[in-house]
């Protein structure tokens, strides 16, 4: 009978021990699960510290807001970058958003017109991008480069970057602390909500398409004659206004005017007139 019972009592042992193992399993399975979901938001940003950058690029797929525009024109005025370089995407025909994003550019601030650079393009992610402007940076001999996205993508951005240009030039990236991202409560808003899942999902995406990809240099790129200075884009478009096609439509407006002036001094004459006969008839 007592055998039975040491038996019972260290079977219940075990199995106590057993329920404690599991729930301390458990335990530690939640403060890891929920360490990754609170600190996964972090881990898509890079939020670097800086001084000064010679170059600033403006990736395109910024808000409405141009907060990515705004950011960088406080960076000139405040002396800490040299040049912006304004990606934005083929919209029209012949007109892109790096012309738009130029032209309000300009109004944010006296800026010169040879430091801001249009870099218009037809790429659909961000390693296109880089390929488009990598090779010319390199041309041009640029040390240091700002690139300016959503916080959500910085991580993934900085890396395609320095996969594509190798150790040089030096890439930074910045969190500009837009309201469509926060990463310390990702999980409490919609908007943020999608760009965590988008940006992870990127992020792995980006893994796969850089195995095994080579550095460009600056002989790659066939995207130097579109990048061009605000200064040039200004020539360009006075050049592209035909004054000689213009000219005759200034003529006919201005013919035009003349007659429809000549046809009220008319009606001015012949009512004082009318109105000169009609007090001589009275009299």
């Amino acid at each position: 009978m007592s055998n039975i019972l040491k038996s019972d009592k260290n079977d219940r042992k075990k199995k106590n021990f057993s329920v404690g193992i599991a729930l301390l399993v458990l335990l530690a399975i939640a403060i890891i699960t929920y360490t990754i979901f609170e600190k996964s938001g972090h881990w898509l940003v890079e939020d670097d510290t800086f001084e000064h950058v010679k170059w600033v690029a403006v990736l395109d797929g910024q808000t409405a807001d141009l907060e990515r525009s705004d950011f960088a024109a406080n960076l000139l005025k405040e002396g800490k970058a040299d040049s912006v370089l304004l990606l934005g995407r083929r919209v029209y025909r012949d007109r892109s958003n790096s012309e738009f994003y130029a032209e309000d550019f300009m109004k944010l601030g006296s800026f010169s017109e040879k430091a801001v650079f249009l870099v218009p393009h037809n790429d659909p992610s961000t390693i296109s991008e880089a390929y488009s402007i990598v090779p010319w940076l390199k041309k041009h001999k640029a040390d240091t480069v700002l690139l300016l996205t959503d916080a959500a993508s910085t991580y993934r951005v900085k890396r395609i970057f320095q996969k594509l240009s190798g150790n040089s030039p030096i890439y930074l990236t910045k969190d500009i602390k837009h309201v469509t991202y926060n990463a310390s409560c990702w999980y409490s808003n919609r908007e943020s909500r999608k760009d965590w899942l988008r940006s992870w999902a990127a992020l792995f995406m980006s893994y796969i398409d850089l195995f095994n990809v080579d550095t460009l240099e600056a002989v790659d790129s066939s995207y130097y004659k579109p990048i061009k200075s605000y200064a040039e884009y200004k020539r360009e478009m006075r050049s592209n206004v035909n004054f000689q096609k213009l000219l005759p439509k200034i003529e006919d407006k201005i013919k035009t005017e003349s007659e429809k002036e000549a046809v009220r001094d008319s009606i001015k004459a012949l009512e004082k007139s009318q109105g000169k006969d009609a007090k001589a008839k009275k009299k």
